[in-house]
């Protein structure tokens, strides 16, 4: 019994992986497919060919994306896609979403930002528990004028959903700047600590933020 328990238990380690990873790759190969039905009908693979081939839409959203991303790039995208965010932020309503979005998006993406760039290890919910954090900035506006000395802007993530989780802002000297990229923190951080990220070869005693 004991041999038929261990056997069981590496075959799920193995197959429940697996099983849901093709399930991920299933449902975004599915719902990028939808993006075939801008194309008139008669420009359908499936017509073309006779024959359903998921994966389509995947590669055309892919070509959308590369030429959204060439046509902003020059100079003539540019100014138009700043007549677009112009009228845009006239829009009552769609400019209060559309603001945060876009302002959201930009500090993600954006080559300068500093978002999820870092994990840190910081003391989270009280004095005495620690958990992983992610560094998004520094604080701004008025809260500057509240908070006395140096703050950063940290994201801790909840487990195993880590798109939940708080905004905090904690005293620089508060935060432990960890040797780890930020995808390792991530699947530390989803697994639950289960999957531990390897030890780094040479740890700094006192890193910079």
């Amino acid at each position: 019994m004991g041999s038929i328990r261990r056997w069981l238990l590496a075959g799920l380690l193995v197959l429940v992986p697996l099983a849901i990873t093709l399930a991920v790759l299933n449902w975004i190969v599915a719902t990028l497919d939808q993006t075939l039905l801008i194309l008139p009908g008669a420009w359908h693979p499936d017509k073309l060919l006779g024959v359903h081939i998921p994966g389509f839409g995947v590669l055309l959203t892919l070509l959308i994306i590369l030429v959204m991303g060439a046509i902003a790039s020059n100079f003539l995208g540019k100014k138009l896609g700043g007549w677009g965010n112009l009228l845009l932020r006239r829009i009552p309503i769609v400019r209060s979403i559309y603001s945060s979005v876009k302002q959201v998006s930009d500090t993600l993406f954006s080559e300068s930002g500093n978002a999820f760039r870092q994990a840190l290890l910081v003391q989270w919910p009280r004095e005495g528990v620690w958990t992983i954090g992610f560094l998004t900035g520094v604080p701004g506006g008025d809260v500057v004028n509240h908070l006395h000395g140096d703050y950063l802007s940290v994201y801790v993530p909840t487990t195993p959903n880590p798109t939940g989780g708080y905004f905090v802002m904690l005293k620089k000297t508060d935060c432990i700047e960890l040797n780890m990229s930020v995808d390792q923190a991530l699947t530390y951080v989803i697994s639950m600590g289960v999957v531990v990220p390897p030890k780094p070869a040479v740890q700094p005693l006192n890193p910079p933020l």
